[in-house]
């Protein structure tokens, strides 16, 4: 039924004034200056100015839902954390990404995906913060920044550049692993539903007995791992480059939600200094023969979000949003990330960004915090300090002062993790491309690798890659560089 101009809901400004006009501005005469009285176009135009925020520096593009989280197995041995604790349904959301690319970078980059999970708990919010690969390029945040840099664009001709990446990665053995994962068929899901997460960290559990425990957590999905060939994804990059985020958005809406099944892997908190490799070491993975996956639950993204910049574009997930039962690992990599993730948050979208819909906690806040930018929550309504004589929150000491960690001793330094018995960086990627991958999945290896070495990689990085290859298998990389040079 059309609308009378009675029934039409009239314009306002953002403060709900109505306005004079949706068309002219202010003028002296018909033909006259524009006045700089008119506030409400001066308030378009200062608010068209600032409608994008910074974007991410890593995972600029992304794509998330809500949804709901239900315990579907009893693993409180392991941990007193809320979330997990037998029955329990929880709220989240859910962010997948993709690393290097732009806002406007199409889905089907060969890229790793970012794989974020927010918990909306009754102890605050807890973020799981992954990747689509149980394994990182670098184990150091030391490196992180350069590694990122690599994948980013040239300072002088703003294009990205093989050349960069395989000089980086040739120079860091310890990204063999990850790279042989990249490079292979989970380097290009199907779709964001197509694909698993992974923590990729190792984190602590502790339980209600104060027993320490090393976890890390697979998000399997129920709709099967899929890929694209190189072939098509290239092609979708050119026709739809926005193929992942309508394909997740289009299934909630039809009522296919999608869902995954969390596991993780527990390890005796007493293993960890003598296992073969360095369990805390972000480019390794404990074999599962070693620590056997164990069910937890079930995520299930099932609401779309009602307006994409509020809820997703605005989402801050941090690893260091841990709930009481989970607690943080010696992994070099996550202790980085503890700092990182938040302080980038309060630079994209300001200090007081966890008032923000999405990231607003569904428990009560009682937090001293105050003030700054787009704050709009008093920080209470007496003494904004600790300690002090007017009730104001303080912390349960007894509840939660008890702070689960880990032994550590010697001098300062600045040196790698100390090695274990089978500790090296070609062994666990010679084990997935021999072990693992058929004789199918090695030739679309070698066709992936040989055709980005092909695109601007000059010597001696090349020459550096071929012989990376053949570190990891020495049959893989004679095939790729016959498929490179015929050598």
């Amino acid at each position: 039924m059309t609308q009378t101009p009675q029934q039409t809901p009239y314009t306002t400004n953002n403060a709900g004034i109505p306005v004079e006009s949706d068309e002219h501005s202010l003028t002296v005469g018909a033909d006259g200056p524009v006045l700089l009285q008119d506030h409400y176009l001066i308030e378009k135009m200062a608010q068209f100015n600032r409608e994008r925020v910074p974007e991410r520096v890593v995972h600029a593009k992304g794509s998330g839902a809500y949804g709901i989280f239900e315990v579907t197995n009893d693993v409180s041995q392991f941990t007193k954390a809320d979330l997990f604790q037998p029955g329990k349904r929880t709220e989240m959301l859910a962010r997948f990404s993709t690393v290097a690319g732009e806002q406007g970078s199409p889905d089907t980059w060969r890229d790793p995906r970012g794989f974020a999970l927010k918990f909306y708990t009754e102890y605050g919010n807890y973020d799981l913060v992954g990747n689509n690969t149980p394994v990182f390029f670098v184990r150091d945040a030391q490196k992180f920044q350069d590694f990122i840099r690599s994948q980013k664009r040239r300072p002088d001709s703003g294009l990205r550049d093989n050349d960069m990446q395989w000089d980086f990665w040739t120079l860091s053995p310890e990204s063999a692993h990850m790279v042989t994962w990249l490079m292979g068929d989970r380097g290009i899901p199907k779709t964001y539903r197509n694909m698993n997460g992974y923590s990729s960290h190792t984190y602590m559990w502790v339980n209600g007995g104060g027993e320490r425990f090393w976890v890390k957590y697979h998000i399997k999905t129920d709709q099967g791992i899929d890929f694209l060939t190189q072939a098509e994804a290239d092609e979708l990059a050119g026709t739809d480059g926005d193929v992942h985020r309508r394909d997740l958005f289009d299934s909630i809406a039809s009522g296919n939600a999608p869902s995954w099944t969390m596991r993780v892997q527990v390890m005796p908190f007493e293993d960890a200094p003598d296992y073969r490799f360095n369990p805390f070491d972000l480019t390794k993975v404990w074999p599962h023969g070693d620590y056997p996956l164990i069910e937890v639950g079930r995520m299930t993204l099932n609401r779309n979000p009602d307006n994409y910049f509020v809820h997703i574009e605005q989402a801050a997930f941090e690893p260091s949003n841990m709930v009481p039962g989970i607690g943080p690992s010696p992994d070099k990599m996550l202790l980085g990330r503890l700092f990182s993730y938040p302080d980038t948050h309060r630079y994209r979208i300001g200090p007081n960004y966890a008032q923000l819909p999405p990231n607003r906690p569904h428990s009560a806040v009682r937090s001293y915090a105050k003030d700054g930018p787009m704050r709009y929550e008093a920080a209470g309504t007496g003494a904004v300090y600790a300690p002090n004589s007017y009730g104001g929150p303080a912390a349960d000491v007894a509840r939660f002062g008890d702070i689960a960690g880990w032994r550590s001793a010697g001098e300062m330094v600045r040196e790698a993790y100390a090695l274990h018995r089978e500790d090296d960086d070609w062994g666990q990627p010679g084990t997935l491309v021999r072990n693992v991958l058929d004789d199918a999945a090695r030739s679309r290896l070698v066709s992936n690798v040989s055709g980005h070495l092909k695109q601007g990689v000059t010597r001696p990085v090349l020459d550096r890659a071929l012989q990376y290859w053949r570190n990891i298998d020495k049959e893989t990389g004679d095939r790729i560089a016959h498929a490179v040079n015929g050598s």
